[in-house]
């Protein structure tokens, strides 16, 4: 059965110490090409796990990623990606939004100088403009909260 090895806890550790990889591998008793894939972030066998936690001085369970925190960033980066996405697609909406109403004030002005003839699309688009940053404040607001309640 394979462990997921936290990979930069274990190089960091390995350079804190000022060993190369040979000297880690020399002292744990495994394959230099081993320590090198787990340093890449790959499985470990629960064996080579506990030589590198020997040869570390420290306890198995403390090489190995914790599935919780795992989760925890894995939900961290997806709530960052939908934020930004949000974020762009009301930008997107503003540029829009600022186009259009100098559109529709040059449509209004040619129309009749002193009447506003497309006030009811600007209306509209406004009402839509504002739910859509409307939305955006909700969620900046529900993920902030969400951070402060939830211990990293």
């Amino acid at each position: 059965m394979a462990f997921k090895a936290d990979a930069a806890k274990i190089k960091r550790w390995r350079e804190e110490r000022h060993w190369s990889q040979e000297h880690l591998a020399e002292l744990a008793g495994i394959g230099l090409r081993t320590l090198q894939r787990i340093e890449k972030g790959e499985p470990a066998s629960k064996d080579t796990l506990m030589a590198l936690a020997a040869a570390f001085g420290v306890e198995v369970l403390a090489l190995c990623i914790d599935p919780e925190a795992e989760a925890a960033e894995i939900v961290r980066q997806k709530d960052e990606k939908v934020l930004s996405g949000l974020r762009l697609s009301v930008g997107i909406h503003l540029a829009g939004y600022v186009i259009g109403m100098a559109v529709f004030a040059a449509i209004s002005i040619g129309i009749n100088p002193g009447y506003w003839v497309m006030k009811w699309p600007t209306l509209w688009w406004t009402v839509g403009m504002v739910a859509h940053g409307g939305t955006l404040a909700i969620v900046e607001l529900a993920l902030r909260f969400r951070r402060t309640q939830v211990p990293a």
